[in-house]
């Protein structure tokens, strides 16, 4: 089996520890509501404790408070989990903000669901899956959580401007289901696309949220560059706006299983 994509590698994945990032990353589309319904229900044994990894502004660990008697959630960016205490539910005794990375950042299984939310791209799979196998109890498994957008009017001008200014210059297409179970790290158990939802915000608002995404920190780009990508794509979904907002539709898409299944 070949090498992790070199285009999902740490240098790549640190980006997301940027403080320019973490301060855009609420411009990020949301999260269908039903996606926290499915995860709740994957929840099935005792104790009741979660483990979301990745956190990041702990978006899936503020909305599973209700559902969980704890929820510990990591992530290796110091600014994301500052942000994360400040949202809505982040003060919570219930969530134990954890700062390290998922490969060895000390945990306090057994835990009844693992989720990783637009995430396990760029942990070490090798390392962390058969960690993520031994931390779940007998029945637990691992939630892959992302939230696709429809395609837009706008995708394809779009995606000329994103390609010319990504910082990540060995990007490529990927399936990452497709790419851990090749490597037999995961074997799916069940598979929900939850119904689109209606996302709208403003034009710079939407342009700024790139700037939470793999490629376009701030905190890397030159400003030249930063401003030309903005400009540039401004020009592009405008034309699609409306009172200068525009709207997405979003899905929740929710692929649990068990990770490093080949354990004996």
């Amino acid at each position: 089996m070949s090498d992790k994509p070199d285009h999902l590698g740490p240098e790549y994945g640190a980006q997301f520890s940027d403080s320019s990032v973490a301060a855009m990353y609420h411009l990020r589309p949301p999260y269908p509501d039903a996606v926290f319904d499915v995860l709740a229900g994957l929840i099935v044994d005792e104790p009741r404790v979660v483990l979301d990894v990745g956190t990041g502004t702990g978006e899936i660990a503020r909305n599973l408070i209700d559902h969980a008697e704890r929820i510990d959630a990591v992530d290796p960016s110091a600014a994301m989990l500052a942000r994360a205490r400040t949202r809505p539910g982040g003060d919570s005794p219930k969530i134990a903000w954890i700062h390290g990375m998922a490969e060895s950042v000390p945990l306090n299984p057994p835990y009844a669901l693992i989720t990783t939310a637009n995430s396990l791209h760029w942990m070490e799979w090798s390392v962390v899956l058969p960690r993520f196998r031994d931390l779940l109890t007998a029945n637990g498994v691992l939630a892959l959580v992302s939230n696709p957008e429809a395609e837009t009017p706008w995708a394809s001008a779009l995606q000329a401007v994103i390609d010319h200014y990504s910082t990540n210059r060995r990007y490529r297409p990927y399936n990452l289901l497709a790419e851990i179970e090749s490597r037999r790290l995961f074997r799916e158990i069940g598979h929900v696309q939850t119904p689109a939802i209606s996302f709208t915000q403003s034009v710079s608002d939407y342009i700024a949220s790139f700037h939470a995404r793999n490629g376009f920190s701030l905190d890397r780009m030159t400003s030249a560059d930063a401003a030309a990508f903005d400009h540039q794509a401004s020009a592009i979904v405008s034309a699609y706006a409306v009172d200068g907002l525009v709207t997405l539709y979003i899905h929740g898409d929710v692929i649990w299983g068990i990770p490093a299944p080949s354990h004996a």
